[in-house]
Formats: structure tokens, C-alpha cells, sequence
């Protein structure tokens, strides 16, 4: 059964009515219904609110990493374990081919039902987690191979014993290090990128959102109740803290917006994959005709930029 939202009833009741037309085989009000749903679904997805595309970004059919993974990834092969303490299964890494090129990816990995949800926190790494993904970065590197990351995560878990590893200083040490990497580093936003938790693996020459993605600071859950100790404010501090692919490219905070489908990843898992693997393609050709010193140079200036504003 398909998961809706409360703004995707129309779109649902109009599905439950082509399904009953196909049972009855009748073509012509199939025909009528499916362009009734195209221009409800223009209607409904061409005007979507900030919060409603935070909804969007949080759907629970909408693909995670290892969808991604398995629908543009040949010969695919998992590493596991940081090396140091255990394996952190909320981060993925792979080494396959992707269209004939080898890449590593590395994705924060949410979970379906209570068994894997549990499994993977809830998409909410460990150290270990963000140090394998180091650890597999600098193999990549070793090997000279391009990798792609795939951000979606409320943020960082926060627990004790994360604390107690260094939680912290495994997200900072990944900042510092991806930033010197001598590979094309492409990453994109595909749901949730929370805080700190996205930043760790957000460092590239390329960062990109899909449409229906946010990337914050904070959760517009945390931020409704420090600021306003009101967790009904949800939807306010969702249009304040701008975290939405327009408002984030508008800065200079992203570098491009992937285009998936306009009803949703989560209704065409195909084409939005085919949309994060041309977007991923088309950087590395052009990254790859830079050489090590362009690539690191201008990988410097991106990242020095972020937050430089000119008073007038």
C-alpha cells in the first residue's frame, strides 16, 4: 500500500478510481482519469510550501541510499568497519561501476520497518560510521577512483557512547580531510541533510540537492522548540530556516538542483535514479578535465566562499 500525504489525497482518490476502471477494463474512463490525475498533479506539486516539501523529503517511500545503490550500481560490492571499533551499518559504502564507471559511493542509510529502522538509527551514524567512510574515501583516492555520497540523515546520533568515541572530532576530521582528497567528490542531498550528520560527508566539488530535499542546520522540529518552545511552530520555523534546494541555491550554498520526477522520488524511484546517476556522470567527465591542483584549487575557493557576503 502506498504511503499519502494529506496533500496527496486528491491524487490518491483519483489513483483508487483508475484502479477500479481497470478492473472494469474500461479504457475510456482510464483515459479521462489519467488526464484528470496529470493536472492534479500539476496543480498540486507546482505550488507545494516549504513544509510540504519537507514532508516530501521525509516520505517513507521516498528511495534512500541503498535504492539508489541497487537501481545505477553494477557489480556492486559492500565494505564494511571503520577499523578502529565496529561497523556502523547507518553508513554505506560500495565499490562498482556506474555506466562503465568504477565508483565508490558512500550513503547515509535510514531503514524500512522497525527491524532495519533499528538496525541502521534511524539513519543517524556513529563515529565508526563517518570514520569508514574516511577510511574508504582515502582507498578511493589510492585507486584513483571518483566517489559519489549520498546525504540523507537527520543528523549525527547524538547517544553517549557516540559522544564517549568522538563524535565530534570524526565529523570535523572528515571535513578537514575530504577537502584534500585528489578524486572528483560529487555529493547530493537526496532526502534529509541534517546538520552536522550531512556536513561529514557533504565536502565535494559538486553538492547538489534533489527537488524534494532540505538541508539545515537544525531540525524545523528543534528549532520550533528552542526558539519558541512551541513544537506546533513546526511549519514557521520550516519557512524560516530556508532549507530548501531555491533557497539554498540562491546563497551559494549548493551548486545545482537535481530535477526528479514532479510527483516525487517516491512515486518514480527509476527516473529519479537515472536523474542522480546522469547528474553524477555528467560531474566526473567534467571534473576529470581538470587537473589535481585545478581540482583542489577550485574545491578551495568553493569552500571559502560559503558565507562571504559584500557591504554596500
Amino acid at each position: 500500500m502506498a504511503n499519502y500525504l494529506d496533500f496527496e489525497k486528491p491524487i490518491q482518490d483519483i489513483q483508487n478510481d483508475i484502479e477500479a476502471a481497470q478492473a472494469r477494463k474500461d479504457d475510456a474512463a482510464i483515459e479521462i482519469l489519467q488526464k484528470d490525475l496529470e493536472k492534479e498533479v500539476k496543480k498540486i506539486f507546482g505550488s507545494l510550501n516549504d513544509y510540504q516539501k519537507l514532508q516530501l523529503a521525509r516520505h517513507p517511500d521516498r528511495p534512500y541510499a541503498l535504492d539508489y545503490i541497487r537501481l545505477i550500481m553494477e557489480d556492486a560490492q559492500e565494505i564494511h568497519g571503520d577499523r578502529m571499533y565496529r561497523e556502523d551499518p547507518a553508513i554505506l559504502c560500495y565499490l562498482g561501476w556506474i555506466d562503465g564507471q568504477k565508483t565508490v559511493v558512500i550513503g547515509e542509510q535510514k531503514g524500512r520497518g522497525t527491524k532495519h529502522k533499528l538496525r541502521r538509527n534511524f539513519g543517524m551514524p556513529h563515529p565508526e560510521g563517518y570514520r569508514k567512510a574516511l577510511r574508504v574515501a582515502k582507498m578511493a583516492e589510492k585507486f584513483n577512483i571518483p566517489v559519489l555520497m549520498l546525504i540523507d540523515t537527520p543528523g549525527a546520533y547524538p547517544g553517549l557512547g557516540a559522544e564517549e568515541r568522538g563524535q565530534s572530532e570524526a565529523i570535523a576530521r572528515n571535513l578537514f580531510e575530504f577537502s584534500g582528497l585528489k578524486i572528483p567528490l560529487v555529493s547530493i542531498v537526496i532526502g534529509e541533510g541534517g546538520s552536522g550528520g550531512a556536513l561529514a560527508i557533504g565536502v565535494a566539488d559538486r553538492l547538489a540537492m534533489m527537488r524534494y530535499s532540505v538541508f539545515s542546520v537544525i531540525s524545523p522540529e528543534g528549532c520550533s522548540a528552542i526558539l519558541w518552545n512551541d513544537p506546533g511552530k513546526v511549519e514557521q520555523a520550516t519557512k524560516a530556516l530556508k532549507i530548501t534546494p531555491d533557497a539554498l541555491k540562491e546563497h551559494n550554498l549548493i551548486d545545482d538542483i537535481i530535477d526528479e520526477p514532479l510527483i516525487g522520488a517516491h512515486r518514480d524511484k527509476e527516473s529519479a535514479a537515472r536523474a542522480v546517476k546522469n547528474y553524477y556522470l555528467e560531474s566526473v567527465r567534467s571534473l576529470r578535465e581538470l587537473s589535481r591542483d585545478e581540482l583542489l584549487n577550485k574545491r578551495y575557493e568553493k569552500l571559502t566562499a560559503v558565507g562571504a557576503f559584500k557591504e554596500e
